[in-house]
Formats: C-alpha cells, sequence, structure tokens
C-alpha cells in the first residue's frame, strides 16, 4: 500500500524532477497572451454576474490584511504547516497593531453576511486576493492566489445534502456558461485537440472513492476517478473515513465535516463540503476548481475543534460569535480565479493568466516546452 498520510495536507507536486516530468511536452498556446487577457476579463465578467444572479450574491470589498488577534484568517489545513505572513502596522501607536496578510477571505465572509445585513437566501461576493507563501510553486500552485470568494446565509433546514449538491450544480453551470461563452468570442478555444467542457458534474462522497480504490492514496484515487468522470465533485472531505485516514486535511473552523448524512446516503457518510474537481485535458491531471461547503454551526464547531486539538482557537472573536449565535449559519466557497482561466483557456500554467513570482528552476522547465509564464 502507498503511503496515504503523506498524502493529506494539500495537491502540490513536491520535486521539480517531477514538474519536468508531467507538464506536457507537445504544448502549443492556442491565445496569445493579450488575447488570452481579453478572453480571461471576458470570462470574470461572466462568472461574477452569473454567481450574483444564480445565488444572489452582491460584490463586496474584502480585505488583504487582518489582525492577528480577530482569528480570522484562514489557516487552509489543520497541521499548521501553512502559516501566513505577518508584519506590525500602525505607526505612532504605543502598541503596533499586528497585521497578517490573508491566505483566504473564508471565515471573514461569515462575519461579513452580518456587517452587509445579507438574510436567508442573499450574501455575498469577493474579488479576494492573498498570498500563501508555504505552497510548493508548481504549474498550478502560486504564491500568489485569486479568488471569487463567496458566502451565502441558509437556514438550519438547509444544512443538508441536497442543498449544497443544488449549490454546486448552479456553480459549475455558470463556470461552464463562462467557458463557452469565451469560444464563441474566440472560436479558437474550441479546439478540436480537448474534448468539450462536461456539462453535468458527477457527484460521488469520500467513501465511495476510498471503496473504489481503497489502495491508492488520496491524489491518485482523484486522478483515476477524473480520468473516467471528467467533472466531478467530492462530499466529504476532513472527516476519518473507513480506511482511518480523512480524504484530506480540512480546517476545523469553518466547512462543517463531522455532521452525519449517513440518513441521506444510506451508507456510514459524514461531511457537507467538498471539492470540484475536472480532468484538465492540456495537463492531463486532476485539476480543482473550487473548495466548499456548508459552515459548522456551534455545535459542529466544538466537535470540529476538539478533534483537531485547538480546543484553546475557541476564545478568539471569530469562534466565539459562532459560539454564541452572533453571525448566521451560511454556506461558502472559494472559486480559484487563475485555476478557472487556466482551465477554461487551456493553458498548461497558472503563470500564463497570472503573474506571480516563480523559482528560475521552474521557469526554465515551463521554456522548455513552450510554456511562458507572465512576469
Amino acid at each position: 500500500m502507498r503511503d496515504k498520510a503523506a498524502d493529506l495536507a494539500g495537491p502540490g507536486i513536491s520535486t521539480y524532477e517531477e514538474v519536468a516530468r508531467i507538464l506536457p511536452t507537445d504544448y502549443e498556446p492556442i491565445l496569445p497572451p493579450m488575447e488570452r487577457m481579453k478572453a480571461l476579463y471576458e470570462v470574470k465578467r461572466y462568472i461574477e454576474d452569473g454567481l450574483a444572479e444564480a445565488l444572489n450574491l452582491n460584490l463586496v470589498q474584502v480585505p488583504l490584511i487582518v489582525s492577528k488577534d480577530s482569528g480570522v484568517n484562514d489557516m487552509l489545513d489543520r497541521d499548521g504547516s501553512r502559516t501566513p505572513i505577518e508584519f506590525p502596522c500602525g505607526l505612532g501607536l504605543e502598541k503596533r497593531i499586528e497585521a497578517q496578510v490573508v491566505q483566504a477571505a473564508t471565515k471573514w465572509k461569515r462575519v461579513a453576511l452580518k456587517q452587509f445585513g445579507c438574510k436567508p437566501g442573499e450574501g455575498i461576493n469577493t474579488d479576494m486576493r492573498a498570498v500563501r507563501k508555504d505552497y510548493f510553486l508548481d504549474h498550478d500552485h502560486s504564491a500568489y492566489v485569486d479568488q471569487w470568494d463567496w458566502e451565502r446565509v441558509i437556514t438550519a433546514e438547509d444544512r443538508n445534502l441536497e442543498y449544497l449538491k443544488d449549490v454546486v450544480r448552479k456553480i459549475w453551470k455558470v463556470i461552464r456558461g463562462a467557458g463557452l461563452h469565451a469560444q464563441q468570442l474566440f472560436p479558437e478555444l474550441a479546439n478540436d485537440r480537448y474534448p468539450p467542457i462536461p456539462e453535468e458534474l458527477e457527484f460521488f462522497h469520500a467513501e465511495e472513492i476510498l471503496a473504489m480504490y481503497p489502495d491508492l492514496p488520496r491524489k491518485e484515487r482523484e486522478t483515476r476517478l477524473i480520468q473516467e468522470h471528467p467533472a466531478v465533485f467530492i462530499i466529504g472531505i476532513g472527516w476519518v473515513l473507513e480506511d482511518g485516514y480523512p480524504h484530506e486535511m480540512r480546517a476545523a473552523d469553518y466547512d462543517d465535516w463531522v455532521t452525519d448524512t449517513s440518513a441521506e446516503t444510506g451508507k456510514p457518510t459524514h461531511g457537507l463540503n467538498g471539492d470540484i474537481l475536472v480532468w484538465n485535458p492540456v495537463t492531463r491531471r486532476r485539476h480543482e476548481l473550487t473548495s466548499m461547503g456548508v459552515r459548522v454551526t456551534k455545535e459542529t464547531l466544538v466537535q470540529q475543534m476538539e478533534l483537531a486539538g485547538l480546543e484553546d482557537d475557541l476564545a478568539l472573536p471569530y469562534h466565539q460569535a459562532i459560539l454564541n449565535d452572533e453571525i448566521p449559519l451560511s454556506i461558502g466557497g472559494g472559486i480559484g480565479q487563475a485555476r478557472t482561466y487556466m482551465y477554461l483557456l487551456r493553458t498548461a500554467h497558472l503563470g500564463e493568466v497570472t503573474v506571480s513570482v516563480w523559482p528560475q528552476q521552474l521557469k526554465d522547465i515551463c521554456a522548455e516546452r513552450n510554456i511562458h509564464v507572465l512576469e
């Protein structure tokens, strides 16, 4: 059996030798850089307008920095391996503010629902920018992150799998629609080298995928799955599965991965969250577009924080707001903008649709394969 424990904290590649091995050697960019930028902004406008209509969301401002003691920064995984950039700010203050650059706006958005007066069925969307300094930089991971971070108020009755699936279907319809829109404006994108964007998503629970491929670690299970099912939503990420491992580590204080959903599925299952994964025909690899879920209640927050060994964090303002019913129940997620552009515009590297810092070693590997990143 291959090492499952080493596969839990995120989907990055670990060496540049492996990056060189997996990047395509027959790549030809479909659009030149400026045409690609034009197509990118058409996709961006379509998705922002589409999400607003499909989920009743309004675009709002979002923080780039937050105070450390607020507890609203996203820690990404439960193992604490990915830490935010920290710095003091506020010249002239007796005690300067300890600030952090956001890694995602996941927790801030739930608090913001109250700030913006959202009611059940209403929500917010953001054009979020973040820095994740502890990523291994490869073809689909960057230190600079852009997302549509969205959040919507729900009721207690909405906290079920069917509601989650309905929201996921609406999001996929918008993403696919954006791809078709881009192909209408830039017909070169409807290229015979690549299959059409799948019309429908298929839903699988993490327990089902484990049963299908019991000896494979998570990334390899996902790869095998999406080679046969090119657009999927994997449910239940974070709960310990039948083999004693979670499908992937998930933060304990936003998505709900402990709620028992066995009554809905007819088998032992947990979790009201998941990821949209697609088969990327350019890179010929698994490609994650969004992570999302129904958010924790005060009861499931305590349970997840105890399982993660983070009970002390329950004293932070964000966690207290949940425990004291000061902020609403919600569902939300982050849709990777560059990841989505990469998929819909048929590029082999994030650096073709976003500007960031890349190691020379990676740039050299890419150049040998006709992949030219923006700087």
